[in-house]
């Protein structure tokens, strides 16, 4: 966006499989009969083997891009400058993100667009990575998700890739690791345990991102499948961009008419509760724009094929 990528020498197969998972692929039963959180009638299909980091992509691990390339995300960027093809809501002329809640200590309000928001000041200008390095990255737009993913020689997974590996092998069972929430009580995922949208969560960093891996892998060692961060996949959400994007007047990243391209999220996020969105389901998924970004989406990439040489 900001600048020409630099990519460095090829890496060897081991390199860039470091910090993944091999998913060895097959039949499964993808989406779900239910039609709430934009599920889809169940279908089997399936899956190559292919390789998927252990957990969304870090702070850490998306600034080493940044320091090595000069990439200029999404967020940073003012509207006016901003591609044609890649339109915010018209209203929007300051480079900014998407944050929820309320400033630090007041009550939630929804969401806000916030000026100086980014994925190196989270809450906005004057916030830092501090105490963050080893969350998930966010306010990351589509090609912000790209060029990483082509940086590190890697690509986004596909919604069908990103499901089966989110089943952990327990194809059948309707959430992601088995028939109930939470065993004894225990949370299984950083999720909104609390009343949305007014009341702050009783568990979790008060409504926020947790560190990648706090919470129980599934079935293939994965982390972070569920909560914490929706998570951006390949593919397009049926009929994107079919519609003006100036159609969009209101600042809601969740809108879900919005008239532009939009990309299939998955996994749900801190701000999904069992209550509302039953985001603890793998078919889960929610439509994004491609030139929107927010304080609850990220990333992780996988490999299909293992590159030649180690």
């Amino acid at each position: 966006m900001g600048a020409v990528l630099a990519f460095p020498e090829p890496r060897g197969a081991a390199a860039v499989r470091r910090g993944m998972v091999w998913v060895e692929g097959g039949a499964f039963g993808m989406g779900a009969d239910r039609r709430r959180s934009g599920g889809r009638p169940g279908q089997q299909v399936s899956v190559a083997g292919f390789w998927i980091d252990l957990h969304p992509v870090t702070n850490r691990e998306y600034a080493r891009f940044v320091d090595e390339t000069g990439w200029l995300t999404f967020a940073e960027i003012a509207d006016d400058h901003l591609p044609p093809a890649l339109m915010l809501p018209p209203q929007i002329g300051v480079a900014g993100s998407f944050v929820f809640g309320g400033p630090e200590g007041q009550p939630v309000d929804g969401w806000r667009y916030v000026p100086g928001a980014s994925w190196r000041s989270p809450e906005g200008t004057g916030s830092t990575l501090a105490g963050l390095w080893d969350h998930p990255v966010v306010h990351v737009a589509w090609l912000d998700v790209q060029a990483y993913a082509l940086w590190v020689g890697k690509d986004l997974p596909t919604e069908a890739e990103w499901e089966f590996a989110a089943h952990g092998g327990l194809d059948g069972a309707e959430l992601a690791w088995g028939d109930g929430l939470g065993p004894c009580g225990r949370a299984r995922a950083n999720t909104w345990q609390d009343q949305l949208p007014r009341a702050r969560p009783t568990t979790g960093r008060d409504g926020r991102t947790t560190p990648v891996g706090v919470y129980p892998a599934n079935g293939y060692g994965l982390r972070d499948m569920i909560g914490n961060v929706w998570e951006w996949t390949k593919d397009w959400w049926p009929d994107a961009g079919r519609r003006n994007s100036r159609a969009l007047t209101r600042c809601d990243p969740e809108l879900a008419d919005a008239g532009i391209p939009r990309k299939v999220l998955k996994g749900g996020s801190h701000l999904c509760g069992p209550d509302h969105c039953r985001c603890c389901r793998p078919a889960a998924r929610r439509a994004h724009p491609i030139d929107i970004s927010t304080s609850h989406v990220g990333f992780r990439c996988v490999v299909r094929q293992p590159p030649k040489g180690d």
